[in-house]
């Protein structure tokens, strides 16, 4: 991999890790379009590597709400930003569960072409679609003068089962924040909440992940296919990208503008397909 190839990679991350079109599935396309021919793990090292740009984005542009919610947890203060965190960790127990139990099974999807991220952007654009048919049109006639996003707030069990959409979108080509935040829309969570939420609840997957990485390229257990620079370029690029792609989301989302996505995951998904 060359520095424009990752520059490229990491550029493509940015948008899509918050955008519900999903980023793994579109670096998987980028990989055969620049006809990069990585190893499963050494595919899957760069992604890790750039979802951790774009984690460390989220941070900087939610810092604001980030920060009270980490006083708050590890000062044991039990106010509604301790329960926050907590059930940020609850939605995590799915995606801890197949990231100790099915890591070699989820590796062999990475690198291994595009017929999967073909099947699973149609999967993706589906259930955007779904969600916002079933639940969009009544936010946007809601009465004059109340509340512009029904529903109700996060509970332990919305969180778990968000958590379980988190986990199923391990695969490339299913959107990571599309099956978080359409999963919420779905069970009647409010969507200017969810969207926030989607956002938090990916950061400790993807630093626990990294850290694994980082274990084993001190122990010499790393494939070493990719070069420092390279690696360093990608990751500027997807956070800078993904600073800017985290404003655009949340926008998008209080909006209810997400079928747009359906359409475009639907119509690359019958192209990854055909070809």
């Amino acid at each position: 991999m060359d520095t424009l190839q990752a520059l490229i990679m990491g550029i493509v991350q940015g948008l899509a890790e918050y955008l519900p079109i999903s980023s793994s599935g579109h670096l998987e396309i980028c990989r055969e379009i620049l006809g990069l021919d990585l190893p499963a793990e050494a595919a899957l090292e760069f992604d890790v590597t750039l979802h951790v740009a774009t984690v460390l984005s989220t941070i900087v542009v939610l810092w604001r709400e980030f920060l009270p919610l980490c006083t708050s947890f590890f000062t044991f203060k039990r106010d509604s930003n301790f329960y926050y965190v907590c059930k940020i960790l609850v939605s995590c127990i799915p995606v801890a569960i197949v990231g100790l139990c099915f890591k070699d099974f989820v590796e062999q999807f990475f690198g291994s072409g595009l017929l999967t991220v073909g099947i699973c952007l149609c999967i993706t654009a589906a259930l955007l679609a779904f969600s916002y048919f079933y639940r969009t049109r009544p936010l946007i006639n809601a009465p004059a003068g109340s509340h512009p996003y029904k529903g109700r707030d996060i509970t332990w069990i919305d969180a778990f089962v968000i958590g379980c959409a988190q986990a199923v979108a391990v695969l490339p080509g299913l959107s990571r924040s599309g099956s978080t935040i359409a999963t919420g829309i779905i069970i009647g969570d409010r969507r200017d909440l969810l969207a926030r939420f989607s956002f938090f609840m990916v950061i400790i997957p993807i630093l626990g992940e990294a850290l694994l990485d980082c274990k084993k390229i001190i122990a010499g257990e790393s494939s070493g296919n990719i070069e420092f620079i390279p690696l360093l370029v990608g990751f500027l690029a997807s956070f800078i990208v993904g600073c800017l792609a985290c404003k655009w989301m949340l926008k998008i989302v209080q909006r209810g503008k997400m079928i747009w996505f359906a359409v475009y995951c639907l119509i690359v998904g019958i192209i990854c397909i055909i070809f």
